[in-house]
């Protein structure tokens, strides 16, 4: 986590936090190499191609509601699945459009004003943990339906009668083989790499929020040092800090407002109809387990994004609070020239 130095304190790698996040993504082609977006390369290539694939597999999908829209049951069994792959979908397209924002962000944060001390990097570690345990959490749940969902026709026998994992329509006969067998792995690699995006794109978002938090934490100790001779230039580099943390956060809202907006908006949406499932499938069946994790996902999904907001506000509040407004209105010494026009 930390590189070494001979010369310097050891700097603290933001990115070590996030680089499974990072891994995951640039495999599904949604982080490019350098502190750039999307260039004219082979990964642009690989990128533009992968999701291509993946998204036609959500376009039969989203056919086959116009042969069953007046079948209730039928159309309750596929159209949460076919809300949760369009979101997915959306947001890979915003991400992309997005990257540059996000390499900027990535960038600043390892700019001198956000390295913490060494004795700092406990006072945010709660963040940290809390973040990976949600992650984990929502990663495992995810994992699992993916595989329920892989093998389902297997598990209820109806793979004898070339029964798909999504029901689809397709443009030739996808119930003969060899066609059966590649429409089927198509359909698997689509979910898991949009299934899989979706949940490094959320954490990623959720890290954002995180490392917000992490500098609220680092300022809020900053503030009850100040201290001694040096008060006016400790004050200063405080207010310089809270004015970069500040900018940080609001460039990380322009880069996640509109996923956030949309992400509650499908995701409860997509609870309801999965619930509404519930109620119809045999109790104890595959379909069942399935659906039970999905909903579990989807839950803590949702919680992802309100837990690591919710904490940005306390922090936030916690960097003003007043034991150390009144530290700093005790201090004797008078602001000198520097510190009015940097307060001003």
């Amino acid at each position: 986590m930390f590189a070494k130095s001979d010369k310097k304190p050891a700097k603290f790698q933001w990115k070590s936090i996030i680089k499974t996040n990072i891994m995951i993504l640039r495999v599904v082609g949604l982080w490019p190499r350098g502190a750039e977006g999307y260039e004219p390369n082979l990964y642009t290539l690989y990128s533009a191609v992968l999701n291509f694939v993946v998204s036609c597999s959500s376009i039969f999908q989203s056919a086959y509601i116009f042969l069953i829209y007046t079948d209730l049951q039928a159309l309750a069994a596929i159209i949460f699945v076919i809300f949760t792959d369009w979101l997915a979908a959306v947001k890979v397209c915003y991400f992309v459009f997005k990257t540059s924002i996000l390499k900027e962000q990535m960038t600043e944060l390892e700019s001198t004003m956000f390295q913490p001390q060494l004795a700092q990097q406990r006072v945010f570690q709660a963040s940290v943990t809390s973040w990976r345990l949600i992650y984990t959490a929502f990663s495992v749940l995810t994992i699992i339906t993916l595989h329920l969902w892989t093998f389902f026709p297997i598990l209820d026998g109806t793979v004898k009668e070339h029964r798909l994992p999504f029901w689809a329509w397709y443009p030739y006969d996808a119930h003969s083989s060899p066609l059966y067998e590649l429409t089927y792995v198509h359909q698997i690699i689509s979910v898991w790499c949009l299934a899989m995006a979706n949940v490094n794109m959320d954490a990623l978002i959720a890290a954002l929020m995180m490392f917000i938090s992490a500098q609220c934490d680092v300022l809020s100790d900053n503030l009850k040092g100040l201290t001694g001779d040096d008060f006016n230039d400790k004050l200063v580099e405080c207010i310089k800090h809270h004015k970069r943390i500040v900018r940080f956060a609001a460039n990380c809202n322009r880069f996640f407002n509109e996923i956030a907006l949309g992400q509650f908006f499908t995701s409860s949406a997509s609870l309801a109809l999965a619930m509404f499932q519930l109620t119809l499938v045999e109790p104890l069946s595959s379909e069942c387990y399935s659906l039970l994790f999905y909903v579990s996902a989807i839950t803590v999904q949702i919680f992802l994004y309100c837990w690591c907001g919710t904490d940005v506000e306390v922090r936030c509040s916690a960097s003003h609070n007043d034991q150390v407004r009144l530290e700093i209105h005790d201090q004797d010494e008078p602001p000198d020239a520097e510190t009015d026009r940097t307060l001003a």
